[in-house]
């Protein structure tokens, strides 16, 4: 038996562990599969302050669901299914909550520095035109963000295509449809950032930019995007881009904070009972599954072969 094989066969024992009440098993879920929570999330949200809060309830569901659980080897295809809902809330709410503030009090509570474009770059030491691809993502509208972030693991290796149509209750035919659309935008969105970053700039492009105010978004992404469509020098600029999948095939997940991590472990393992928090509690305080680097230990549940 291949190597893939007895480690997709280990990981479903993982899930029925802790599917049966195993706390062992169920620490062990959470240490393998919070990674890709936590970058689905942040894609999705963009970084956004409630980030944290929403891989927390994300977790906590995850783990109070579990013992409804029919089929153990399609854990991550649920797993990202009851993600996306706590993503959809938070952009609901979020709406509402600016609908409801003064506008100069909505923007003095946007945080400059939650941006996880910056973050991934700063991880996983980006460069070249795997930096520009995330920096491109800044140009996206904030609906678009859910699928950029499901097809972004898609390309990396840690999601299938039929994970990513369960997770968003679609056909795959549809699935295909928004993905492509996605790429689409994608593209765009990187030929601007050539356009942008360009030293110099083109003379007309240079000239539209002054009343720019420097910060990327859909709107100016649309306008750009026509001047580039007709531009000789920014389309040259842009032609030796490189496919999206091409960059992103193999591409690490962000880690997560170390506080984060062990914050989600203590929440998530304490619903149980006073003595599985203060179980929980003793672990974290010995060190446990901590190495003392800033970030949480790698993701184990990148594709998996299927096994009949």
């Amino acid at each position: 038996m291949r190597a893939q094989d007895v480690q997709y066969r280990q990981d479903v024992a993982v899930v029925l562990a802790a599917r049966a009440g195993d706390r062992q098993a169920s620490e062990q879920l959470v240490r393998d599969c919070l990674p890709l929570v936590y970058d689905i999330v942040g894609r999705a949200l963009d970084g956004h302050s409630d980030v944290d809060d929403v891989v927390q309830e994300t977790m906590m569901r995850v783990l109070e669901g579990l013992p409804g659980l029919e089929r153990p080897d399609r854990f991550r295809s649920w797993l990202v299914a009851i993600t996306m809902p706590q993503i959809r809330d938070r952009w609901r709410s979020g709406r509402t909550q600016a609908m409801a503030q003064p506008l100069e009090e909505s923007a003095n509570e946007a945080d400059p520095q939650a941006d996880f474009a910056d973050l991934t770059i700063l991880r996983l030491a980006l460069s070249g035109q795997r930096r520009e691809a995330v920096e491109a993502t800044r140009w996206l509208e904030s609906e678009e963000r859910e699928m950029l972030a499901l097809w972004w693991l898609e390309a990396a290796g840690d999601l299938t295509r039929a994970e990513l149509a369960t997770a968003c209750d679609l056909t795959p035919q549809h699935a295909a449809v928004r993905v492509q659309r996605i790429k689409e935008r994608l593209e765009t969105a990187r030929a601007v950032v050539r356009a942008v970053t360009a030293s110099p700039r083109c003379t007309e492009l240079a000239s539209a930019l002054t009343s720019w105010d420097g910060r990327p978004s859909a709107l100016w992404r649309k306008w750009l995007t026509r001047h580039v469509r007709d531009c000789p020098k920014c389309l040259l600029s842009a032609s030796d881009l490189v496919p999206a999948e091409g960059l992103l095939g193999g591409l690490a997940l962000v880690p997560v904070p170390i506080g984060l991590a062990g914050l989600v472990l203590g929440k998530v393992l304490a619903t149980g009972s006073a003595a599985g928090a203060a179980s929980a509690g003793a672990h974290t305080a010995h060190g446990g599954w901590r190495d003392g680097s800033a970030d949480w230990p790698p993701n184990r549940w990148r594709r998996r072969p299927r096994v009949p």
